[in-house]
């Protein structure tokens, strides 16, 4: 197992959450896709969005796909950092 695994493990066992219920790459992606094309404190808040829209019943790869197609899109003027 690897520290992610044991953190998710634990934090589920606190919460009382099946661990194999999170998709912790589709998270992952999702906060690296917001944190370099929109801006870094972005990244957990979206994390926290995508499990509000989870919980209301929305598909975890779906929602996903949108917000990181939504920071792929987010404009530079609106504080988007791009990579060079």
């Amino acid at each position: 197992m690897t520290v992610m695994d044991d953190w998710v493990t634990a934090a589920c066992a606190e919460l009382g959450l099946d661990p194999a219920a999170v998709p912790v790459p589709t998270v992952l992606e999702l906060a690296k896709d917001v944190a370099h094309q929109v801006l870094r404190p972005g990244a957990p808040v979206s994390a926290y969005l995508l499990g509000i829209a989870v919980a209301r019943g929305a598909d975890p790869a779906e929602a996903a796909a949108r917000l990181s197609a939504l920071a792929g899109t987010w404009p530079v003027e609106l504080g988007g950092e791009r990579p060079e």
